[in-house]
């Protein structure tokens, strides 16, 4: 059965980050009734590509990918039947202003925008590209780059907009888990800005506090080493290289070659050299190049190198591993035809997700929801409530809920930091022989490290050595008392100790165990391992981020981990939801190679729709243009994104360009795509010498969409991130107070209390051992 069935969500918003938050909501069986302007519907049914001869409402390759399991209701804004079809919704998702929240105190309002709601108004028409480089991950992108050369948007064209509605989708579960217990509803307030921000607390969480400088380049989020992409026979592969463990694999892979003498083998942690990484990648790249890249790949994984093939959309749905864990689901759509659509990157044991319809024309289901609107609705009811006091009551839609956290370094532990942040008990088990490992980077010692501390705020830290027999008995019956257990283990690991899922129902029938590996749990490459730029070579992204006719070169090397974090923070409250609806729990296998998949869900359906190899096309967009990063004073970059021809007169009007307004290249949307390479370097002529900033303003001003590409710098010293509390300060053992990144979102009436910095190692164990282990279960495990 699917896991939300009987909660109805209205969506408003037509907007990418909307509809993808409902999206992730119908794959589990709520039912999501968009709400569509009459005639003309959703802006997204326009959103290239449209696919062959099909006219209308309903050729978007876009909008059929993001509105599967929706029901199409055509109503006017001003329609005093809107207010009745909100009136028996659990949940609202828009993309404006939520101005009905104040008149249904019991539903969840939940409202997505570029830069949130006290944002000013010359950015409410912000697009994609904007964000992303408002951000600091567009500055950033590509890694290692050419500095004569444009930052660029990232791989497709609404990676922002798809994490935003990801984060929105975690908030609007839990606020539905919090009004089970409470009856109340919730505002929440989305920026994606924030949002973006925010999954880069790992880097920014140093820079924040001085403890890294922030110099302002476009190297500042990449780490030393030789990790890169290399030409090979069929392709490209990605070699990531941090270790002396990794040096000695790679160094039998290539057989041991007497060249590789001239390096220490612990010379990728104590004397990389930009000397030294020239040196490499040029042997390296002569020796792979006449090898395939599966070939290599596999090779390098059993010595455990982690080299990946750079996989495009082509191979994914070639790849023996998705079909294996039937990632892509063929869908018949009543216009487009047969096609293979990417699901889910989380399999849930008792409650899969499932495509059951295709995106609906416009207005198809009209008749049959305001007709049944004087129909009596049942509101979902929890079955066995188990809300447990936590240590330090918080608020919060998770309060009551606990986690035992068996995770290291990002994905898992950014799970664990986005639940708590929702109010859940978070209780992270390590121990002082075997300590997490972000413990180890870049501090004074175990309960100083940068990385460990921008992580794990509001985070409680149990000391159980697990290898023990006592201390696997008392995680066992911490695991008795708790809700959920997450673990980004090694794959085999948590069964080796006992801790598979069969057996972790042996000590609480209806635990939620949240596994999260590079490839999930099964399948021909289940057994493999690599790090956050392994899966977005993997997961089809690295190729679609390059400049028109080159190499791929991917996103930065630091983006991915805690995009997966946010996948599995999401299942795990999906599967608490349907808990609570059933009484079961389940297993969530999270793919973190799939997670990235999901992130080009788009580019993945027009590949099977057209057959067409997406690859590297820069900045270029679509539907706008110019579309694009351009040079400014100083060696910064400005994004410009223009819709329309209306838009691009006024752009030319605050260039004072009027001769290229005139130009009749440029004079109307198709003109400027044929011939956008010259129209580029004309403006890349004409912004050169200004100042980026006051650019962008002037250009937002004249109603033209556009940001600074922000620098680190920038990013840490935003007031609109201050201003909405992004960041925050927390209780330090050291200094008293910590600046730290919260929640990207904010929420009106039950806010969890977020002041508490990542503690010492077992700072908690007192409580756990003398007062969770103490107290008898109650009925139900809790």
């Amino acid at each position: 059965m699917s896991a939300l069935p009987g909660f109805r969500v209205v969506e408003l918003a037509e907007s990418v980050a909307g509809e993808y938050c409902g999206k992730l909501l119908a794959d589990f069986g709520a039912e999501v009734i968009k709400v569509e302007a009459p005639g003309c519907g959703s802006s997204t049914r326009a959103f290239s590509p449209i696919v062959g001869d099909a006219a209308g409402t309903d050729g978007s390759v876009v909008f059929a990918y993001l509105n599967t399991n929706k029901h199409s209701v055509e109503l006017d804004s001003r329609d005093p039947r809107l207010h009745r079809v909100i009136g028996t919704a659990d949940a609202v998702i828009d993309d404006g202003a939520t101005s009905w929240a104040d008149q249904h105190p019991n539903v969840v309002f939940c409202s997505i925008t570029p830069f949130g709601q006290n944002a000013a108004a010359e950015y409410a028409n912000a697009k994609s590209i904007n964000v992303f480089h408002a951000s600091g991950w567009g500055y950033h992108t590509p890694s290692h780059p050419d500095a004569t050369k444009p930052p660029l948007q990232g791989p497709g064209r609404f990676l922002a907009d798809y994490e935003a509605g990801l984060e929105a989708a975690l908030c609007v579960a839990a606020s539905l888990f919090g009004r089970l217990h409470t009856g109340r509803g919730e505002a929440i307030d989305i920026s994606q800005q924030a949002v973006l921000v925010s999954r880069a607390d790992c880097i920014l969480g140093r820079l924040i506090t001085g403890e890294v400088p922030a110099l302002g380049t476009r190297d500042d989020y990449d780490q030393q080493g030789p990790a890169s992409f290399f030409a090979c026979a069929d392709g490209f592969v990605y070699l990531y290289m941090t270790s002396r463990a990794h040096w000695l694999g790679v160094k039998e892979l290539m057989g041991r070659p007497v060249w590789l003498d001239d390096f220490d083998d612990d010379w990728l942690e104590f004397s990389v050299t930009a000397e030294k990484v020239t040196a490499f990648q040029q042997g390296f790249a002569a020796w792979v190049r006449g090898l395939g890249k599966e070939a290599a790949a596999d090779q390098a994984q059993r010595l455990g190198v982690p080299l990946v093939p750079v996989n495009d959309a082509a191979d994914l749905h070639d790849s023996p591993q998705y079909r294996h864990r039937g990632f892509f689901q063929n869908v018949r759509h009543p216009v487009l035809g047969d096609a293979a659509y990417p699901t889910v990157p989380y399999l849930l044991g008792a409650s899969p997700a499932e495509i059951t319809s295709t995106a609906p024309t416009l207005g198809q289901h009209t008749a049959a929801i305001l007709d049944g609107l004087d129909s009596t609705r049942t509101p979902p009811a929890v079955r066995a409530a188990q809300l447990k006091l936590p240590k330090t009551p918080r608020g919060g839609p998770l309060e009551g809920v606990r986690v035992v956290e068996l995770t290291k370094v990002w994905a898992g532990p950014y799970a664990g930091k986005l639940l708590a942040m929702l109010g859940a008990e978070v209780i992270k088990v390590e121990t002082a022989a075997l300590p997490e490992e972000m413990r180890a980077y870049g501090g004074t010692d175990i309960n100083h490290a940068p990385f460990f501390l921008s992580i794990n705020p509001e985070i409680l830290s149990v000391d159980l050595d697990i290898k023990s027999a006592p201390g696997m008995a008392q995680l066992r019956e911490l695991i008795a008392r708790s809700d959920i257990v997450i673990n980004n283990l090694r794959p085999g690991a948590m069964e080796r100790q006992g801790l598979g899922y069969q057996q972790l129902t042996e000590i609480k029938p209806d635990i939620i165990s949240v596994s999260i590996k590079m490839w999930g749990n099964d399948g021909p490459l289940g057994h493999q391992t690599g790090y956050a730029p392994c899966f977005a070579a993997l997961a089809g992204l690295a190729p679609l981020v390059g400049y028109p006719g080159g190499p791929p070169l991917g996103t930065s090397m630091r983006y991915g981990d805690s995009t997966v974090g946010a996948a599995a923070a999401y299942a795990a409250v999906v599967a608490l939801l349907h808990r609570e609806l059933t009484g079961t729990g389940q297993f969530v296998d999270i793919s973190a190679v799939e997670t990235l998949s999901s992130m080009i869900g788009d580019c993945l359906l027009e590949q099977s729709l057209t057959g067409r190899r997406l690859g590297p096309d820069g900045n270029n967009h679509p539907d706008m243009c110019p579309h694009g990063c351009f040079p400014c004073a100083d060696g910064s970059w400005v994004s410009v994104a223009v819709a329309d021809d209306d838009q691009w007169r006024r752009l030319c009007d605050t260039l004072g360009a009027p001769a290229l307004a005139d130009d009749p290249r440029y004079a109307a949307f198709d003109e400027r795509r044929t011939h956008v390479e010259a129209l580029d370097a004309d403006l890349a002529e004409l912004t050169r010498h200004l100042d980026a900033e006051d650019l962008a303003h002037r250009l937002r001003a004249a109603g033209v969409p556009a940001t600074k590409s922000a620098t680190a710098i920038d990013v840490i010293g935003d007031q609109r991130l201050w201003d909405r509390e992004l960041y925050r300060f927390v209780s330090d053992h050291r200094e008293g107070q910590r600046p730290v990144l919260g929640p990207a979102w904010r929420m009106t009436r039950g806010p969890a209390r977020i002041e508490r910095g990542a503690p010492d190692l077992g700072e908690d164990t007192d409580y756990v051992l003398h007062e969770i282990l103490a107290a008898s279960p109650t009925l139900g495990g809790s």
